[in-house]
């Protein structure tokens, strides 16, 4: 071949994302049928895509390669956060099957958009190279752009579908910049070589802003303090079943590509962006907490505790070993089960009392509907870190992560108490 050796392709590796995108063209292409069946093909479509998707990955579970001469990677923590992914995928679209905005838009193309945009965190969560990284991001975000604004009939599904689109594009527009700088002081995209070059880079002030400015890029799309201002109207206006799906997969995509990225590519750079994230850490707690105690709509308050949840995750991203990317991944899937257990939860209520995602839905729940009751308890105890929960023993892993790192300095030591008491008074609110 003219002297040039043609590149080795891994299907196997990437069957994940050929599975995902065959099936997101499948999938739309069902949206054509007509009758009372289509709706049901659609469905089954989209949910036989995350389905074979999941077989694949769980084949190639343990098993670790570098994939696209290198851009990608398939390991354990990629895999995990792909289970994740589909786990939040299939019940955002069962959810979403009595939605009434799907009457205009229909369920096709909500599933072709909820599939992009899963094929968009698979790629993300599994990116060791700058490039793929921001292609990963953009195609997670441009379909959930879509999918906020999806409720036609409604002003503020409108709203939240540009809100999310002017500040997700400013935060994707700081990323970028901040990967343009990186790149410029280390000469490679590469995580690998972006680590050996950085390790000859003392105080680099080129290098040094791009890493502020990728913090505060990935802190957008992770709803870290101070940039989470978007995240209580965003979830409030988009529909429930969107706003579940956003809470749960784009926090995992976007703390799994902070893993890697910090952990391999800036890990030469820890003295400088440790101190950072801890800072902003604390911030996200006391801001995530306090703004949840006076919010009477649940989505909002779920949105607060979004924020407040990242701040707990920040605190696995700084412990730079195994230990700290096994806790913070634990949590994620904690985090997952409780928060998609609550908008279940949430959007049943919203259909049998007529009162929106309103605090006053679940008066006398337990008295209604205990088998709602039961869930939404649990999920909101685990959210508040009870002993006896997944939300506490996460914290607990976290800790102890940290501990064993010897990272637990004072002031990390007083994040995770102070926001422990904070969060229990903030559900004790309710």
């Amino acid at each position: 071949m003219n002297g040039f050796d043609a590149p080795h392709i891994d299907y196997a590796g990437i069957s994940p994302l050929i599975a995902l995108t065959a099936g997101t063209c499948v999938t739309l292409l069902a949206g054509l049928a007509r009758g009372r069946a289509a709706r049901a093909v659609v469905l089954a479509c989209a949910l036989a895509t995350l389905a074979a998707a999941a077989g694949l990955s769980a084949w190639q579970f343990g098993e670790s390669k570098s994939l696209v001469e290198g851009a990608l990677r398939s390991d354990d923590l990629s895999l995990s956060l792909s289970f994740v992914f589909y786990a939040a995928a299939a019940l955002a679209l069962l959810l979403a099957l009595g939605e009434r905005g799907h009457e205009r838009t229909g369920l096709a193309d909500y599933a072709g958009l909820l599939l992009a945009s899963v094929t968009g965190m698979v790629v993300l969560a599994s990116s060791t190279n700058l490039v793929t990284l921001f292609v990963g991001l953009e195609l997670l975000s441009i379909p959930l752009y879509v999918m906020c604004a999806l409720d036609l009939q409604r002003r503020s599904s409108l709203e939240a579908g540009l809100k999310y689109l002017v500040i997700g594009s400013v935060g994707s527009a700081t990323l970028l910049y901040g990967l343009a700088f990186v790149y410029g002081a280390t000469g490679s995209t590469d995580f690998t070589g972006i680590a050996a070059a950085a390790s000859g880079l003392t105080d680099d002030v080129l290098l040094l802003t791009g890493v502020a400015l990728v913090i505060a890029g990935l802190a957008f799309k992770a709803s870290v303090a101070p940039f989470h201002q978007w995240t209580p109207d965003v979830y409030e206006g988009a529909p429930t079943a969107v706003t579940g799906f956003m809470a749960v997969a784009t926090k995992a995509a976007a703390f799994g590509v902070m893993l890697r990225l910090f952990d391999v590519a800036l890990i030469t750079e820890a003295q400088t962006w440790g101190p950072l994230l801890a800072a902003l850490a604390l911030i996200t707690i006391v801001v995530g907490n306090v703004g949840a105690i006076g919010q009477s709509s649940l989505k909002r308050l779920l949105a607060y505790s979004s924020i407040a949840q990242a701040g707990y995750m920040l605190a696995g991203v700084l412990v730079s070993t195994r230990l700290g990317v096994q806790a913070t991944v634990f949590y994620l899937i904690a985090y997952t089960v409780m928060n998609l257990g609550a908008f279940a939860v949430i959007v049943a209520r919203e259909r049998e009392t007529g009162l929106g995602d309103d605090i006053s839905s679940l008066y006398g729940l337990g008295a209604d509907r205990p088998l709602l009751a039961w869930p939404m308890t649990i999920a909101m105890l685990a959210l508040a870190g009870l002993p006896g929960t997944a939300g506490f023993f996460g914290k607990l892993y976290l800790i102890d992560a940290a501990v064993d790192n010897g990272t637990a300095t004072a002031i990390e030591d007083n994040i995770l108490t102070r926001a422990r008491e904070l969060r229990i008074a903030a559900i004790n609110t309710e």
